[in-house]
């Protein structure tokens, strides 16, 4: 899978995308991810990208041509027209489910706006959805757009080495995870359940099930409830 992310600071996106589980991940050939300067496709000579708000207001809006420029760069470069994301606190809240069906894409684009946002006719020329991290604002779309990468990302085969190790998580089959523990088997007086050293693995299963069940009901009863009625 490929990730195109167009920003106006990609070192920032380079930087933590190419670290870790998904910079592994990219060497190994299991995913691609490039970052493009926004910058670089203006046609003003002082590299500026934005400009005052038409009808007034505070801060500035980033223009479309550039971003338009950019995105052609890509599809020339890839011979393909990706799936389009625009990073914004407008758009719907990123979920499992949402990167679930984005994880079987062969190729996305995502824009990460900045100061008053972006021109309205670059997202209605080439954004198929927007999405948000959560209802509140942050000061550019970098941040956003590295959370859905990694969260997408995951979920592609061979970049996590095996499917176990996302589907056995927190919301992946619509509850939270249960308690996990590792050794010593005592701290601080406080033991390991018991059931978890038994190697017996349905009673282990069973009682990770009805951790997550009380888990979730706890933390989460809209979770809990939504699973219930699945059910």
């Amino acid at each position: 899978m490929r990730f195109d992310i167009a920003t106006l600071f990609p070192e920032m996106c380079e930087t933590v995308l190419s670290e870790s589980i998904l910079g592994r991940a990219q060497k190994n050939g299991c995913l691609s991810v490039q970052c493009w300067n926004i910058r670089d496709y203006t046609l003003d000579k002082h590299r500026r990208v934005d400009d005052v708000p038409y009808g007034g207001g505070r801060g500035m809006v980033m223009q479309a041509d550039p971003i338009y420029r950019c995105y052609q760069a890509v599809c020339e470069q890839t011979g393909s027209v990706p799936h389009t994301i625009y990073m914004s606190p407008k758009g719907k809240v990123l979920d499992q489910q949402c990167a679930l069906e984005l994880s079987v894409m062969p190729h996305v684009f995502i824009l990460c706006g900045h100061y008053e946002g972006v021109d309205q006719r670059i997202l209605d020329e080439i954004v198929d959805e927007e999405i948000s991290i959560g209802d509140y604002v942050l000061t550019g779309g970098e941040l956003p757009a590295m959370v859905l990468v990694d969260t997408v990302a995951r979920m592609i085969p061979g970049v996590l080495p095996e499917d176990l190790c996302f589907e056995d998580e927190s919301h992946f089959g619509g509850l939270l995870e249960y308690p996990q523990y590792t050794r010593p088997a005592i701290w601080h007086d406080k033991k390991v359940p018991p059931v978890l050293l038994s190697g017996h693995h349905k009673n282990i299963a069973e009682w990770r099930l009805e951790e997550s069940l009380a888990v979730t009901k706890c933390k989460r009863p809209d979770l809990y409830f939504n699973y219930l009625n699945k059910k």
